[in-house]
């Protein structure tokens, strides 16, 4: 209930949350001076204006990690306010000794943006495009009728090629290609080692550039 009103829902913008933050009663402890260990004791405490402190210090840093991995605002957004919405309820689940709490936001962000994107790869995916869904039709009011053909014939033989290949580079390719996944974002997606993403995308632009010579 604390944190509904707080947070105002998933969609509330900052300007949103630091109003209701701004009329929560006050107490004598001035936030800003705390450091992080401490501002964490606050929070694990139930002192709401200790999570508004944290998230005027690491809410940026947050979202950021979540939209380089989900390429999404929206989705990153959502992260963003559930990491927080579970700071409140398990703050005090934090060790000092074990990480700093940059480090510790920065992983519990990156396994979240990674659960998402688990769940999100399992249907079709409303931002995503797979290689089906790469258009061979011309467009004729740029093209003549001749080069139209031509282009057609093109990328149905790009098509052609892709399908030789095996699943898994397919997935990779298109994720590198089509999401702009870095390395080693895709293999943190799909839970695999950095060297066999490298060399599935090897492997799979190879057999590609051998099919492809001609085109």
């Amino acid at each position: 209930m604390i944190l509904a009103q707080a947070f105002g829902g998933l969609r509330t913008s900052k300007v949103e949350y630091w109003l209701t933050m701004r009329m929560r009663t006050r107490t004598d402890v001035d936030v800003t001076q705390l450091d992080d260990t401490t501002l964490m004791r606050a929070i694990a405490q139930k002192q709401e204006l200790a999570l508004g402190e944290l998230y005027d210090r690491y809410g940026r840093l947050v979202y950021t990690i979540a939209y380089r991995l989900v390429r999404n605002p929206e989705s990153a957004e959502e992260i963003t306010l559930d990491i927080f919405t579970s700071i409140w309820h398990k703050a005090h689940t934090y060790q000092p000794d074990q990480a700093q709490v940059n480090t510790w936001l920065t992983h519990m962000t990156r396994n979240r943006a990674i659960d998402r994107l688990r769940r999100e790869a399992a249907r079709p995916h409303r931002h995503s495009v797979s290689w089906t869904e790469v258009s061979t039709e011309p467009d004729n009011q740029r093209e003549s009728p001749e080069t139209a053909v031509h282009l057609t014939l093109q990328q149905q033989k790009v098509r052609a090629a892709i399908a030789t290949l095996s699943e898994e580079q397919q997935e990779v390719l298109a994720l590198a290609y089509f999401n702009g996944y870095s390395h080693s974002e895709i293999a943190e997606t799909l839970n695999q080692p950095l060297g066999t993403i490298k060399g599935r995308i090897r492997a799979g632009m190879q057999k590609l550039r051998f099919l492809l010579q001609d085109v």
